[in-house]
């Protein structure tokens, strides 16, 4: 499935944070609850959640958002519009903070057992937030899209303080921004990944069991080939698993961010919302009021 978008240039976005700080909590200004999920390396590990406008008895789906940066640095902010967008139609949101190289001077299995915990701290509590344990997605773009997809994907690499949990880590559904879900010798970061090769790559650990999964790519990513994307995408369908892939014309990496590609960005959440709604997570029609209120660019014509 390709999508043709003229190709926009315009300054890259660097997601590596600098090297002086640890992490901090972030100020979001309105509309969130920050709160620390872990403690490790010395630090806390903040996750924010943005809540639905509406109260209901019934439980709701959640997504938990991991930031890219491979796996070097990124900012928590970066899926802020998405889960203020998903919030707004019903879906518990939260975007995550989890340890980097730059800020705390880990490896690869760091980030991954910080999405598991992330994912089973929003399970742990789901009662508090009115959560449905069964409808807990991970989403995420690049590394962070690595992130997510180990909790759906891949087994082992927990934090050693919670191997014994009786809560599950593992997420029910992926979101998938240009993810770098191969870590092969021929994939993304595999003198960095290595040690824990193959636990630690989605595209070597695919089974029956796996998620419904959207993914989203461009052309001209010069990280993830196209030929990475559609392996996975079929050897996903091959085991029986629902998947999307959205190829987007002529588009780099990070395409999907507003500051690339503001047509891109709306399409993509308008795709995510239509995947959400095949799993039965969403119902009824995009809300394009909402989603078009939250460009932080010129509003789209």
């Amino acid at each position: 499935m390709i999508e043709r978008f003229p190709t926009i240039v315009l300054l890259a976005v660097a997601f590596v944070s600098s090297a002086v700080a640890k992490t901090t909590q972030h100020n979001f200004e309105t509309g969130c609850v920050a709160e620390v999920y872990k403690e490790a390396s010395g630090d806390k590990l903040w996750i924010y959640r943005f809540d639905p406008p509406n109260k209901t008895d019934k439980l709701q789906p959640a997504v938990v958002f991991f930031f890219g940066g491979g796996w070097n640095g990124g900012s928590v902010a970066q899926f802020e519009q998405h889960a203020r967008y998903l919030a707004a139609r019903g879906i518990v949101t939260f975007v995550a903070d989890y340890r980097v190289k730059t800020r705390q001077n880990t490896a690869p299995d760091a980030c991954v057992a910080d999405g598991k915990s992330a994912i089973r701290w929003v399970r742990k509590n789901a009662a508090k937030f009115g959560i449905d344990t069964s409808r807990i997605a991970a989403g995420g773009g690049s590394a962070g899209g690595h992130v997510a997809a180990t909790t759906g994907i891949c087994d082992g690499l927990e934090d050693p303080s919670e191997k014994e949990s009786k809560v599950s880590s593992k997420s029910n559904a992926l979101l998938l921004f240009n993810p770098v879900y191969d870590n092969g010798p021929n994939g993304y970061g595999h003198s960095r990944a290595k040690k824990w090769f193959p636990t630690i790559s989605p595209a070597h650990n695919i089974t029956e069991d796996d998620p419904p999964t959207i993914v989203f790519l461009g052309s001209n990513d010069t990280l993830i080939p196209v030929a990475t994307a559609e392996k996975f995408d079929a050897d996903l369908k091959a085991v029986g698993i629902q998947s999307e892939l959205w190829i987007y014309d002529g588009q780099p990496h990070g395409f999907f961010n507003e500051t690339k590609n503001k047509k891109a960005f709306l399409d993509t959440v308008r795709k995510m919302d239509a995947f959400l709604q095949s799993i039965d997570w969403l119902e009824g029609p995009v809300d394009e009021k909402t989603l078009k209120s939250l460009l932080k660019t010129n509003p789209e014509k």
